[in-house]
């Protein structure tokens, strides 16, 4: 008995389409996802001509962002405790000092990234609020 991968026509456009995409956002070249896709290069390239596709993968690489975030996040808190951990008497002076440092330094740049995307949201959040205020007044 022998396997065979289904075709594009027997898995559907939209199955390849999102396989295409998923291996576009993944960072893969056009020619490497379309068959990883399982569609000729010829139709990924179609595909990619149409801003929809395009927004999707977009879409896509921002789920995959997002994940890596959070990934990266669960890492700084381990990073963190390593820092702290450095700071101990027993600790060489030198690394003490690099691991202040990171700390001091690694500190200062998360609080400006926190505030800064306050301020963003704040702004984004008056901005609807304007626009939604002109929209009822258009009526």
């Amino acid at each position: 008995m022998t396997l065979e991968w289904p075709t594009v026509a027997h898995r559907g456009r939209r199955n390849a389409d999102e396989a295409l995409a998923v291996a576009l956002a993944a960072g893969h070249t056009l020619r490497a996802a379309a068959g990883l896709a399982g569609i000729g290069e010829r139709t990924a390239t179609r595909r990619w001509a149409d801003a929809a596709f395009r927004q999707r993968v977009g879409e896509l690489r921002g789920e995959l962002v997002q994940r890596s975030l959070g990934r990266l996040a669960d890492g700084m808190a381990e990073a963190a405790d390593v820092l702290r951990q450095l700071l101990g008497a027993e600790t060489p002076p030198a690394v003490r000092l690099g691991a202040a440092r990171s700390l001091l330094e690694l500190g200062v740049r998360l609080r400006e990234s926190v505030e800064l995307e306050e301020r963003v949201c704040e702004l984004e959040r008056s901005q609807a609020a304007r626009a939604a205020q002109a929209e009822e007044g258009e009526r």
